[in-house]
């Protein structure tokens, strides 16, 4: 199977090329439940089957296990085949297991506790972790992970930590990009307010944005994305389900940014879904590709937690989604009339 590609090359040297779906790995950190090694395998192998050549992990994921099992998938294919992004801004500190991080959300991971460091040196000793923990020599893309008020707990506290990366992580990151360490960085977060901020303070190529330009929301086209556009640069979009209600409708436990879903999200996707069965769309394909409309758009990462859910996701990515259903749920207020659209 074959995926459509979208080539970025913000700075001219040579960019990555993205497949529009792309697959982010922090299942494979044992999220939420355990997976063997074996299972793991199988959902990589599924991806990889159906054509997906963009990967995204995080030394947050499974605290190193998710990179561990990547390294081992991706051990024999050709590293110019794929792309892989990675994150900084934590590293983990080895300590007693009843001690660790994650307990309840991680399981059977690696004993460790997270220390926030966007510092110079803090983002270099990242880089060297995760190139040893993934077995290879560079990283396409690295994103300053969690930087953002739903991770530091504040506003205060995100842009206490947006100074740091200014001061010291930022120029690691310039000089990585130099050297030819990473393609491209950006930042991972889940708001696209501080993606604007370090936009405006610095030489940012592209941002992995999670939920926050979606069938639901679409308040970044307000000041951000045009400011993207502006500057030439790109968007991966993570969630792009916010959490699942747009893959499964308005059913019954539906969640919402991690939540039961409220009655408002509710009633208004299931005037979404009515649209798209109008015309004879399922709403998790109209889902997957409306942010692919956007022109700083390259990728979409929805999650897969099965063999199954991967092969959906393969699936949907090969729907063609009629124009018709953006009109028709731009006519029914919807969808933001200024939303571009394939």
């Amino acid at each position: 199977m074959e995926l459509r590609t979208r080539t970025f090359d913000r700075t001219g040297n040579g960019g990555v090329t993205l497949t529009e779906l792309g697959f982010g790995t922090a299942p494979l950190g044992n999220l939420y439940r355990a997976i063997s090694d074996d299972e793991a395998d199988a959902i990589l192998q599924a991806a990889w089957d159906a054509g997906v050549r963009y990967f995204d992990t995080a030394p947050l994921y499974g605290l190193g296990l998710s990179e561990a099992r990547l390294n081992r998938f991706l051990r024999d294919k050709p590293r110019d085949e794929y792309v892989l992004s990675t994150k900084v801004g934590r590293l983990l500190r080895p300590c007693p297991p009843e001690r660790r991080d994650g307990i309840g959300k991680w399981f059977d991971v690696p004993a460790r506790q997270e220390v926030y460091d966007y510092t110079y040196d803090g983002v270099m000793r990242s880089v060297e972790f995760s190139l040893e923990r993934l077995g290879i020599e560079r990283i396409d893309i690295l994103y300053v992970h969690d930087i953002d008020v739903p991770n530091q707990g504040s506003r205060a506290a995100a842009n206490a930590k947006v100074d740091q990366l200014m001061a010291g992580g930022y120029h690691a990151l310039l000089s990585l990009r130099e050297q030819g360490v990473i393609q491209a960085f950006g930042a991972g977060v889940n708001e696209w307010q501080v993606c604007q901020q370090l936009t405006e303070r610095g030489d940012f190529d592209l941002f992995l944005l999670a939920g926050r330009y979606t069938l639901l929301e679409q308040e970044a086209l307000e000041s951000f994305l045009p400011l993207c556009e502006r500057r030439g640069i790109g968007i991966v979009i993570g969630g792009p389900y916010n959490s699942g209600i747009l893959a499964t409708g308005p059913v019954e436990g539906a969640y919402y940014n991690y939540e039961p879903a409220p009655p408002e999200i509710m009633a208004r996707v299931a005037r979404i879904q009515t649209v798209c069965q109008a015309h004879d769309t399922p709403l998790v394909a109209a889902a997957f590709h409306f942010p692919l409309g956007h022109p700083c758009v390259h990728s979409v990462i929805p999650g897969g937690q099965s063999v199954a859910q991967m092969r959906q996701n393969a699936e949907v990515a090969q729907v063609r989604v009629p124009p018709e259903l953006w009109a028709a749920l731009k006519a029914e207020g919807l969808l933001r009339a200024d939303a571009p659209t394939e």
